[in-house]
């Protein structure tokens, strides 16, 4: 959900937000979170990926302000590099995007975030949604339901998603 009144990019640049809000020409977005499921399953991705992280050569950051654009800046639940981070933002492309959905999301909203992440680069983008236990892969090749597998190439990251929800479920209980 927007603001309203377009804010000046040096203003949201210097603005810390309760929970930090993107910004897209002009415009605060607030995002949606703070529920079980969704908190629960971005710890179980941050902890897998993070003892992975030697293995794959890859550096973790969560809620991290990425500029896709000049005036457009998003931020991934989770963000995955194969450099070290540096300075406040990110401004190059991570290699992996990972968007977990809310019951509030709408589908054009998150449809528009993935395309910044597209056009800004990112290679892969990981988006799951832990309500229906479902998970779709987005790459320029376009975007298709992934069934068993959540994957990336170079590095080659494979992630169960019958193990990625059974983790959930430990987490979580179901309603």
């Amino acid at each position: 959900m927007a603001t309203g009144a377009l804010v000046p990019l040096e203003e949201y640049l210097s603005t810390t937000y309760e929970a930090d809000c993107e910004y897209v020409d002009g415009e605060i977005l607030e995002r949606n979170m703070g529920e079980i499921d969704h908190a629960a399953l971005q710890t179980v991705l941050v902890s897998w990926l993070f003892t992975q992280r030697k293995q794959f050569g890859i550096h973790i950051f969560t809620e991290i302000r990425t500029q896709v654009g000049g005036t457009r800046f998003r931020i991934p639940d989770i963000a995955v590099t194969l450099e070290k981070g540096k300075g406040r933002i990110l401004k190059t492309p991570p290699f992996l995007c990972i968007e977990i959905l809310s019951p509030e999301d709408r589908v054009s909203r998150m449809e528009e975030k993935i395309d910044d992440y597209l056009n800004f680069g990112v290679p892969h983008i990981w988006l799951i949604d832990p309500r229906k236990r479902s998970a779709w892969s987005y790459t320029q090749a376009g975007k298709r339901e992934s069934v068993g597998v959540l994957r990336t190439l170079q590095p080659k990251i494979e992630l169960s998603i019958h193990d990625l929800f059974a983790e959930l479920d430990e987490e979580v209980e179901s309603e």
